[in-house]
């Protein structure tokens, strides 16, 4: 596949990163501004850099659009009259509706937005998908290209704004859970390396015994938890200072965050 990646920022590196290891690409452009800041990528074979927006788009068939919500409408402007009936373009800009897209490209244009997270890099991405009418048609090679780079969800357009915040922004509010675990281990005596490997791995075989065995949360607590022991003892003591509360109210205080960036759009 001929790809190219405008703006490759920090979800645009990770995008890079994961389509150059699981070998999805024919060629690969990556555009940004400043190109020198990407020149990590310059060695790959069949991967150019580039502050060219237009040469990019003439080079690919498949465009992901990584940029800031603020710069991407002018450089939809820029890069609409060299776009072809075969384009593919793929909008991972946070919050930018597709009546947006098309308002700029038209209506006849393969238009596919994509929430991914920065878990890509690894293979590992939750990425959700949506399109306009005519990119239905089109949907399948968007989800081949992120099934190869993690996991993906076709959603309707109106659940995007929580999908950015359970998907994207949670990798964050993950990190924030794994490095609570590490510093409580620290505590118990285990040294930053040792409680940071504990807190990773531990987190990692919870989502993968989810994931496996495809049961509830609540059915894998009950098979670690016994009557008067200490899981259930930590359980309701993190429960009792609002652990699920506020892992609740902060995911949507996030949702409000991104809304709030949609209603500015309309």
């Amino acid at each position: 596949m001929k790809i190219a990646i405008i703006g490759t920022g920090n979800l645009g590196q990770s995008i890079a990163k994961g389509l150059i290891t699981n070998n999805a690409i024919t060629s690969l452009y990556l555009t940004k501004r400043n190109p020198e800041t990407i020149q990590k990528f310059e060695g790959y074979q069949n991967v150019t850099i580039t502050s060219d927006n237009v040469l990019a788009v003439q080079k690919s068939d498949i465009l992901i659009c990584a940029v800031q919500p603020a710069h991407f409408e002018s450089i939809l402007k820029e890069i609409q009259p060299f776009l072809t009936d075969n384009h593919i373009i793929i909008s991972a800009v946070t919050g930018f509706i597709i009546p947006k897209i098309e308002s700029v490209l038209g209506l006849e244009k393969f238009i596919i937005r994509a929430m991914p997270n920065t878990a890509i890099a690894v293979g590992k991405s939750m990425t959700c998908l949506c399109s306009n009418e005519i990119g239905k048609k089109r949907i399948k090679i968007a989800e081949a290209i992120f099934n190869r780079l993690g996991h993906t969800l076709i959603i309707p357009e109106d659940q995007m704004q929580a999908a950015t915040v359970v998907c994207a922004s949670g990798i964050a509010f993950w990190m924030r859970m794994i490095r609570a675990t590490t510093q409580a281990a620290i505590q118990l005596g285990f040294d930053a390396k040792e409680a940071q490997e504990l807190a990773m791995y531990t987190s990692e075989g919870a989502a993968n015994l989810l994931i496996t065995n495809g049961d509830h949360p609540e059915e894998e607590i009950d098979r670690v938890t016994t009557p008067k022991g200490c899981t259930i003892e930590g359980l309701n003591e993190m429960e009792h200072k609002g652990l699920s509360s506020s892992l609740i109210q902060g995911m949507i205080a996030s949702y409000n965050k991104i809304s709030n960036i949609k209603k500015e759009q309309l």
